[in-house]
């Protein structure tokens, strides 16, 4: 990590605890918790749709203020069956996370999510406001056709040569999504691992505003896992209704929240933060000037820690 970055983040912290806990469907989510257990509760949910969490994680909250539970959605990470897109819906994950609360034996807590895990941190809060004390939000997505297309399509007006190697992966099909699934879900694995491995090229390719040195790659069988799950979700509009997330608002207004946006993201676009504050009087938004989408630029990461320092204030 870039001096900067690590400066913007709390200290690396171990974790408190860790196991696997049964939701059902065949499915088994590992979670885990740091920080101080009589600290303020907090739930974090990553992105993708079919990331996962990792150590870093863990740094966008003060420990000494904050009891945070995290843990990799259905599919994802150390979640098993590894990429296993039967019984995955956001309503699964919804109840998911509930049953993870219960299991914690939390009352209420923040929900914190970032791209992807802002839909679902939107979704839970909707179903349970009862049990949220808020909300730090990061990169909105609202899972609209609109916002797939432009994923899928649109981006090319930024990034032209990167599209056109994710265009080309699989022929120019008129259904890029249609064609990177079939390809995926193939029984050829080196077809299918190589389809993921050019998804995710793209997508890393658009997260940034500067570009960044190239990482070395996950392994197949986690990028493969990865690329399905969001393919999965692309293919069903995140398994909500059409203006599902804005519509329910009025549900969640009261909770006290702060956004934080990037000016530039070219993956999510900065309309659709606005167009959730501007159904959330009172929240507080928060556009950082040089950033793009991904929570490891440097503007992003302190925004979220001062965010999550700020409802530590608010809340403690």
């Amino acid at each position: 990590m870039a001096p900067c970055l690590e400066t913007a983040l709390y200290p690396p912290v171990a974790a408190l605890r860790s196991g696997k806990l049964d939701v059902g469907d065949g499915h088994t989510l590992y979670w885990e918790t740091c920080g101080n257990p009589n600290g303020i509760p907090a739930v974090f949910l990553h992105g993708g749709p079919g990331a996962g969490i990792g150590p870093t994680s863990r740094r966008f909250f003060d420990p000494t203020r904050w009891h945070v539970a995290l843990f990799d959605q259905r599919g994802c990470g150390q979640s098993t069956p590894l990429g296993q897109t039967e019984a995955n819906t956001t309503a699964h994950l919804v109840a998911d996370i509930e049953r993870l609360r219960e299991h914690l034996g939390i009352e209420r807590w923040l929900v914190f999510g970032g791209s992807w895990g802002s839909t679902l941190a939107l979704a839970y809060a909707q179903a349970h406001p009862a049990r949220c004390l808020g909300l730090v939000l990061r990169g909105i997505w609202l899972g609209s056709q609109a916002e797939i297309d432009w994923w899928l399509y649109g981006m090319r007006q930024f990034f032209p040569r990167e599209w056109e190697a994710f265009s080309a992966h699989v022929d120019d099909a008129p259904d890029l999504l249609a064609a990177y699934l079939a390809r995926m879900q193939g029984t050829d694995e080196a077809v299918a691992h190589a389809a993921a491995r050019a998804l995710a090229r793209y997508e890393g390719a658009c997260l940034h505003l500067l570009p960044q040195p190239a990482e070395a790659e996950e392994d197949a069988s986690r990028l493969l896992s990865t690329g399905l799950l969001e393919a999965h979700y692309f293919a069903h509009q995140a398994f909500v209704a059409p203006g599902q997330l804005l519509a329910g608002m009025p549900r969640i207004a009261h909770l006290p929240g702060v956004i934080v946006h990037g000016r530039y993201d070219v993956i999510c676009p900065v309309r659709y933060a606005c167009a959730l504050a501007d159904a959330w009087p009172g929240v507080d938004l928060r556009i950082v000037p040089d950033a793009g989408h991904s929570s490891m630029e440097p503007g992003i990461a302190t925004a979220l820690v001062a965010a999550t320092d700020q409802m530590a204030q608010r809340l403690g």
